[in-house]
């Protein structure tokens, strides 16, 4: 993953550059761009990005302490570099590469087969210039090559450069909720949702689970001040946590759900926020999805797990959904950079008695079961099945057969006229403080009798 970030401009990127490199052990991360936006036109700040790497380095040998493959300080130091100087599309073309441009292009160029994520947490002009240079250099065969492997997550449209990347280079893998802010499927990191507990984006659980009595890099953390890590959804997809599909934005996931489509963004003459003009899409990209989401809460007696009388439905309801779960993951990261192994809390380990991939015909009962799951710490555990039916083909939901908060669960297919897929999520958090959830995703593939 390579970012581009205005940092320097507001404090959310602040805030997510700290929480991204508490995965950094599992995100290969191989740049660190400070670019331009709309909010700051005429510099960028690499050496506010440089002050939090040097923060994590002071924790790093403690992370080592709960989890392999933390990079050091300097490595990542070496990636941090600067983008186009000016603003969009205006500062791009010929003779105006940058050291961040340059570094996209060696990105894709590298035999590494692997996609290279680029998370825009500002302007994309850096990006533009990038495929301006591959496509002024290399020959068209090669240019389809390197843009196959490139994906994009961009935080709405803060400059023009990106209507610019999605008309000029249609195969770029782009995920965006184009238009206005408030359209945007990134807000459900931290709306506040009436009719849930909203605690994990509070300032009080900021201050007490991030920022204090948890070292350097908690220090680091900043207050809110415009929106609490409005950037982080980029990359909250790319964490392996048993649920996220990167590949696969419809799937859903920690970084939200998107469907593959030609949005429709509002008048002609429409402003998005900060003055960039909205302009009609001209071909499908991943954009903004609906689940209907009915949260489950504790209860005191009989089952443990139930059902609320709420149900929520939108496309913000796709981050939202999984809010508390990643917060809670997040601290329990930042607790690894202080306390010794035993003091922390680590996720459980999720496994499945059969594979990920199932089939079977319509009518047939078939049992999902998460015998084996285990936990590093010794903790209690706590499952949940459901059914995921925005995520398949069959969109009307499946309800268990029984108790759906066992490791174990039965579900009876659908009468089909033609094949269809239903998607079923196991959910373990650990009872540990703070709580700790990872997941399995079953494919149940449903054929007619």
């Amino acid at each position: 993953m390579i970012v581009l970030t205005d940092i320097g401009g507001e404090p959310d990127d602040s805030m997510s550059i700290t929480r991204l490199l508490l995965y950094s052990n599992e995100i290969d991360v191989e740049g660190l761009v400070a670019t331009t936006s709309v909010w700051m036109k005429n510099k960028s700040h690499p050496e506010a990005i440089r002050e939090i790497v040097t923060a994590y380095g002071k924790v790093r040998q403690n992370l080592l302490l709960h989890a392999a493959g933390y990079p050091a300080a300097d490595k990542l130091l070496s990636l941090v570099t600067t983008g186009q100087p000016g603003y969009g599309v205006g500062s791009t073309g010929d003779g105006k590469d940058t050291p961040g441009s340059e570094l996209i292009v060696r990105a894709l160029s590298s035999p590494d087969p692997r996609p290279v994520w680029v998370a825009a947490w500002g302007g994309v002009n850096t990006l533009a210039q990038a495929l301006v240079q591959i496509r002024g250099t290399k020959p068209p065969e090669e240019v389809k090559r390197l843009v196959a492997k490139l994906r994009v997550y961009t935080i709405s449209d803060q400059d023009d450069a990106g209507p610019w990347i999605r008309a000029n280079f249609p195969d770029v893998f782009f995920i965006v909720s184009p238009g206005k802010y408030e359209n945007a499927t990134w807000t459900g990191i931290n709306t506040v949702v009436k009719g849930i507990d909203n605690e994990t984006i509070s300032n009080e659980w900021i201050a007490k689970n991030i920022q204090q009595d948890h070292g350097p890099l908690g220090a680091a953390y900043p207050d809110v001040g415009w929106g609490l890590e409005g950037d982080t959804p980029t990359f909250l997809g790319l964490i392996p946590n048993g649920l996220n599909v990167p590949e696969r934005p419809d799937f859903g996931g920690w970084g939200g759900r998107y469907e593959l489509y030609t949005p429709s963004v509002g008048a002609l003459g429409d402003m998005v926020s900060g003055g960039i003009p909205i302009n009609p899409e001209t071909r499908p990209i991943w954009s903004n999805a609906i689940d209907s989401y009915t949260p489950y809460a504790s209860a005191d007696y009989g089952r443990a797990m139930k059902p609320t009388r709420d149900n929520f439905t939108d496309f913000r309801v796709t981050l939202w959904r999984w809010r508390d779960d990643f917060q809670n993951d997040m601290a329990a990261r930042m607790d690894w950079t202080v306390e010794p192994y035993a003091k922390a809390n680590h996720p459980p380990v999720v496994k499945l008695a059969h594979p990920d991939q199932i089939t079977v015909r319509s009518g047939e009962a078939f049992s999902l079961s998460g015998a084996g799951t285990t936990d590093p710490d010794g903790d209690s555990l706590s499952y949940l099945w459901f059914n995921y039916a925005e995520a398949g083909s069959w969109k009307t939901p499946i309800p268990p057969s029984g108790a759906e908060n066992v490791f174990h669960a039965t579900f009876k297919a659908p009468d089909v006229s033609k094949q269809e897929t239903a998607h079923f999520i196991l959910k373990v958090t650990d009872k540990g403080s703070p709580p700790l959830t990872r997941y399995k995703r079953v494919i149940v593939n449903i054929l007619p009798k």
